[in-house]
């Protein structure tokens, strides 16, 4: 991509609405369309200034008066297996797992109302419907795919209890949604499918596993700075690894 290509793409700001995170502010995000032979690259340039995919969109927090929204990503090659992390790979020792296309099925959208009415009832999300769904999987213009994770039911058949979406990009992974089996939330299926993503970018050779967006004070988003070693964006420039992280449950929204 070139200088001038990424100076005349055209940004737009949203109307301000409620924080999703922080009680009492308002947030508006600046985003772009991606699009075309050079959408990929486009991508992984925005993505190292702090932006996230949504469907064929890719947007940033501007928020007026709070910069509190602080893109994440977690070292993969240096990743510090401690025993809680090797306990949940042992509890989930079972679970198989696939890479399929950005292609959506009536087991996947299953899942994700289940998911949705036990953890969001209340969300933005809650609502979705089935078209809904397809478009937040299908509408990507980059090098996208589906990770699906499988256990086995009463019978000993395979059961679908967990799914990633995920960018691939250049230096790492990106997961975009995740969401899994509510009853089986005692398994640590959330904190199970990010340290499978460690792995993945590991083993496709690329340093980082992108997280999303962390709050500072935000219950919801301290969990991921529990992944170590993590670095944080700062000044949409240059990135620096945590020195003090948050302690939180962990969960399955990557901001």
């Amino acid at each position: 991509m070139t200088e001038q290509s990424m100076h005349t793409s055209k940004f737009f700001l949203t109307a301000p609405a409620e924080c999703p995170y922080l009680a009492g502010r308002e947030e508006r995000k600046i985003f772009t369309h991606l699009s075309g032979k050079t959408a990929g690259l486009m991508a992984q340039v925005l993505a190292e200034a702090g932006f996230r995919r949504s469907q064929s969109l890719i947007y940033r927090p501007a928020c007026e008066g709070c910069a509190a929204c602080t893109s994440v990503r977690v070292v993969a090659d240096e990743f510090d297996w401690t025993r809680r992390y090797l306990r949940v790979m042992r509890k989930n020792a079972g679970v198989r797992s696939a890479e399929r296309p950005a292609i959506t099925t009536n087991r996947q959208f299953d899942l994700f109302q289940r998911y949705l009415f036990a953890r969001h009832r209340h969300g933005g999300m809650a609502n979705m419907t089935r078209a809904d769904y397809e478009f937040m999987v299908e509408d990507t213009p980059i090098d996208t795919m589906i990770v699906e994770y499988f256990g086995a039911d009463a019978e000993g058949h395979d059961s679908l209890i967990g799914v990633a979406l995920t960018d691939r990009m250049s230096d790492g992974l990106s997961m975009v949604y995740s969401f899994y089996d509510p009853e089986l939330a005692g398994q640590s299926l959330g904190t199970f499918m990010i340290l499978d993503h460690i792995n993945r970018a590991k083993a496709a050779g690329l340093g980082y596993l992108y997280l999303g967006y962390w709050v500072p004070g935000s219950p919801k988003m301290a969990y991921k700075t529990q992944f170590e070693p993590i670095e944080a964006l700062r000044d949409h420039s240059h990135w620096e690894r945590l020195a003090s992280p948050e302690a939180a449950p962990a969960g399955t929204t990557h901001g």
